[in-house]
């Protein structure tokens, strides 16, 4: 039970990275794929007469990359796997043994007069 003026408490655990973050994290994992990208091509070209299957390797790897690094890129942000309530629960309530719940309502229990009239 929460008193009338009291505001309600929120959390923010479980809350996502900001924009900017996100957006600069997406920037970050584009780029190291795209020097990935440069590496392999670079190896695609030095390994072209020395080892061709490794070569074609790297060239598919090369060919490949940009469309993953695209689809990780535009992936949108992240989901949170289960967000917290976002009010914090209220303190717990202790309960009441039935004997006990029992002999305090015969307690409270005002004295009525008696209806004694003649």
């Amino acid at each position: 039970m929460r008193k009338q003026g009291q505001s309600e408490v929120f959390r923010i655990t479980g809350a996502r990275q900001g924009l900017q973050e996100d957006v600069r994290g997406r920037q970050r994992r584009y780029v190291i794929s795209m020097l990935i990208r440069t590496l392999a091509f670079l190896l695609t070209v030095v390994l072209w007469n020395v080892e061709r299957p490794l070569a074609i390797v790297t060239l598919v790897l090369g060919a490949l990359l940009p469309y993953v690094a695209v689809v990780i890129a535009n992936a949108g942000r992240e989901n949170a796997p289960s967000l917290p309530s976002t009010v914090l629960p209220g303190p717990p309530r202790p309960a009441l043994d039935t004997a006990e719940a029992a002999g305090e309502a015969t307690r409270n229990v005002p004295n009525e007069p008696s209806s004694d009239r003649s």
